[in-house]
């Protein structure tokens, strides 16, 4: 039977004849003894587990530490990883508009260059065919004749765009072979109009 400090000190012994009983003495002193020795065995065990859990609560707070540590590092990683992609991205998109503008540029120098044969041919096309619309009227053959005309400006016909005139020097120009007209390809009649 476990004795508590209050109950010690509440404790009334019986008297004898020259004093306090030894039997009742002894019995008590026992109890006080044993009481003592479960609250020691008692505190050893809580002291046991205190450091137990004191090495636990240090074991968790290295760990608390790393996890903090870690955790810095990954968002560090993953800000390093969103910005080298951005960059990355960025570039990308400067290599895109700067290769979209080269194959605009040479878009743009083929168109011109392809306008600039229609042009030509267009030319090439009006000129010949004002030496064939000449050839009935001045007595001339496609194969040329030695004539001495002056030069003649054919009448622009009506799909010709304005301003352009065609020069024909009669007999100097050089001799121009026409398919038939039934045989021209459909590109060529497009552009003679």
């Amino acid at each position: 039977m476990a004795l508590t400090p209050v109950e010690v000190r509440h404790i009334q012994l019986k008297r004898g004849l020259f004093g306090y009983r030894k039997a009742a003495v002894h019995r008590m002193m026992d109890d006080i003894a044993d009481s003592f020795e479960t609250v020691w065995r008692e505190r050893s065990q809580l002291v046991e587990r205190v450091e137990e859990l004191e090495t636990e609560v240090t074991r968790h707070v290295e760990l608390e530490g790393l996890l903090r540590s870690t955790l810095v590092s990954a968002e560090r990683a993953s800000q390093d990883l969103k910005e080298a992609a951005r960059r990355e991205a960025d570039v990308i998109v400067t290599e895109a508009n700067a290769e979209a503008r080269k194959v605009l540029r040479d878009a743009i120098t083929e168109k011109e260059q392809l306008m600039g044969d229609v042009h030509r041919v267009q030319a090439l096309l009006r000129s010949a065919l004002a030496v064939v619309d000449e050839a009935p009227t001045t007595g001339s053959t496609v194969s040329g004749s030695a004539s001495t005309a002056e030069p003649t400006t054919a009448a622009p016909a009506a799909d010709d765009p304005p301003g352009w005139s065609v020069t024909s020097r009669g007999s100097q120009s050089a001799p121009v072979a026409l398919p038939p007209v039934g045989e021209q390809p459909e590109g060529i009649r497009k552009l003679a109009g």
